[in-house]
């Protein structure tokens, strides 16, 4: 994998938005937190434009990544927020520029897109907190997003949960939502996760589609030759009036039973306040007991 270089003071990084609109007030935070970092925030075309529901059209979205893409002078591109629309724009970039120049792209939800297509492209990036987020995430979250794009070793401890499946394993970590994952089965920027380790996260979603789409990822060979899987916030999870019959971790638990590999359930990252980045497309080692959880990046 290219890793983009770590990025220093002084360094520009922009903010955009690859999905819904988003006004410039609501990336205040994101532009004080840049700032105080040492970085220049450079704000978007994206940001302010309105079409419906996205952030400017597909066509104004795409241009403005694309000129942040291509920008020698940008170091990081900090995706605004999420919602929906990366996926209309993916065929519409030309990463040729980016590929000489790496830089590191950030953020989660429907960045999940860009992660997936850009992990096919052979390119580390930043499963991380966004700007839309900023308020309500804690301190430690805050902090690890600096960490992961400034080139700070990194390494996680939490505490392990009863429904974890224990072992130790190494491998590239890949992922991000479950759902955009689902979504992209059967494109070009479907993963492939064979003797890698998948984090999931999911937010607002129906039991049953839980396990639609975890049934999915099997049937596409997801879990087939997997080397351990995470799994973070899933968050706001809804039930029919006739249950489902089963909650989260027993769907899970449920799909990959055949399998041996290391599950660890309740790592922070997700829709949720504590969510911890994580450098996807880079070598970690998993390591599960009964006590806790260590993700370390090797």
């Amino acid at each position: 994998m290219l890793k983009p270089d770590f990025v220093k003071k002084g360094d520009k990084i922009a903010i955009v938005s690859t999905a819904r609109k988003i006004t410039t007030k609501e990336i205040q935070d994101a532009i004080i937190i840049a700032k105080k970092w040492g970085l220049e925030p450079v704000i978007g075309a994206s940001i302010e434009k309105e079409y419906n529901q996205f952030a400017g059209s597909d066509k104004e979205r795409a241009l403005d990544f694309q000129n942040m893409l291509d920008d020698k002078d940008i170091k990081a591109i900090w995706c605004a927020r999420g919602g929906y629309g990366t996926v209309r724009i993916i065929d519409h970039i030309d990463f040729t520029t980016f590929l000489k120049q790496p830089k590191w792209i950030i953020g989660y939800s429907d960045i999940t897109v860009l992660h997936s297509h850009i992990h096919n492209l052979g390119v580390s990036t930043v499963h991380a907190l966004m700007p839309i987020d900023i308020h309500n995430n804690t301190i430690m979250s805050i902090d690890s997003l600096r960490d992961a794009i400034f080139g700070k070793k990194m390494k996680y401890t939490i505490p392990s949960s009863k429904k974890n499946s224990l072992g130790n394993c190494k491998g590239q970590l890949v992922g991000g939502n479950l759902s955009i994952l689902y979504s992209l089965c059967g494109s070009t920027s479907s993963i492939d996760t064979t003797g890698k380790i998948l984090c999931i996260e999911d937010l607002d979603e129906y039991l049953y589609h839980i396990d639609r789409m975890l049934l999915n990822l099997k049937r596409n060979g997801y879990f087939e030759n997997l080397s351990g899987l995470i799994v973070g916030g899933m968050t706001k999870m809804h039930d029919n009036r006739i249950p489902f019959g089963k909650k989260v971790k027993k769907i899970i638990l449920d799909v990959v039973k055949e399998y041996n590999f290391p599950i660890a359930f309740n790592f922070p990252m997700g829709h949720i306040e504590d969510h911890r980045a994580l450098i996807l497309g880079e070598e970690i080692s998993l390591e599960i007991d009964k006590e806790e959880v260590i993700v370390r990046y090797l």
